[in-house]
């Protein structure tokens, strides 16, 4: 087993660990409500994270591309409360277009 298996073997591990903590921590009470309001917050604090360095700083540099222009034509109907099959398929024509635009 090489380094690298190794290492996806324990962050398994850890992961697993730290998930059953809560749980067993907690021992079926209720989470204070400021603690609550914090844990609700952090699933879409970290996607939107992780959205902002994959469309931006993806070239170790902040890149405006055609991306942005989906990303904001997405932003604009979930705004707007379209369907979101409706959002993903003008946000991909959106880049799509501009990928096309830009490049000719």
């Amino acid at each position: 087993m090489n380094g690298v298996w190794l290492a996806v073997l324990l962050v398994g591990a850890v992961s697993v660990v730290m998930k059953a903590a809560g749980p067993v921590v907690l021992g079926g009470r209720e989470l204070p409500p400021p603690l609550r309001r914090v844990v609700t917050l952090m699933a879409p604090t970290l996607l939107a994270a992780l959205i902002a360095t994959q469309m931006f700083g993806a070239h170790r540099a902040v890149v405006v591309d055609e991306r942005a222009v989906g990303l904001a034509v997405g932003a604009l109907g979930l705004w707007r409360r379209w369907p979101t099959l409706l959002v993903i398929a003008l946000a991909a024509a959106a880049t799509a277009v501009t990928r096309l635009v830009t490049a000719g």
